[in-house]
């Protein structure tokens, strides 16, 4: 015969409870605060090991050594900057900014192939694109202009170049 189980006397009281999950609650931010600050100094272990390497210098604006000055160096461009013909388009919608880029470009001794719009009126930055095997001119003209942003020619077909060896694309 089944007897029913008599659960009155198996019952704490709601304090005891209450009790309870303060305890968990408090263990659990202890667990997190401890989580947080072993991850903060193993991150920061990674970036700054305080003493300088052989990589970085020692202090901020101090100079590489002369073996590192001389793996930092670019290679030369075979081309030079007359021999080389650059596109200019504008991809920030603002009117005459593609030509005033073209000014600059022509300043540093480059040939202008052509000036227009690019496809895309929403590009942030500016970006220098080259043509296979013109690296090393893509980032002179790169540097000549203060672009950031180098890379090979993508979105562009080579009957939109005219000829040219490399496109600037102007950014806000």
């Amino acid at each position: 015969m089944d007897h029913p189980l008599r659960l009155a006397a198996s019952r704490l009281p709601a304090r005891s409870w209450r009790t309870a999950a303060l305890l968990a609650a408090a263990v659990a931010a202890v667990e997190l605060v401890l989580l947080v600050v072993a991850g903060t100094v193993l991150l920061a272990g990674n970036g700054s090991s305080g003493g300088a390497t052989a990589a970085t210098p020692a202090k901020r604006g101090a100079r590489p050594a002369p073996a590192a000055r001389r793996t930092e160096r670019h290679a030369a461009a075979p081309l030079a900057r007359r021999r080389v013909a650059v596109v200019v388009l504008n991809g920030n919608g603002r009117q005459g900014a593609a030509a005033a880029v073209a000014r600059r470009v022509r300043r540093h001794g480059y040939r202008i192939r052509s000036v227009g719009n690019a496809a895309r009126m929403d590009y942030g930055r500016s970006i220098v694109m080259f043509r296979p095997g013109l690296e090393a001119e893509g980032r002179r003209l790169a540097r000549d202009l203060g672009v950031r942003l180098v890379g090979p020619l993508d979105g562009l077909r080579a009957g939109q170049l005219h000829g040219a060896q490399a496109v600037v694309i102007v950014g806000a």
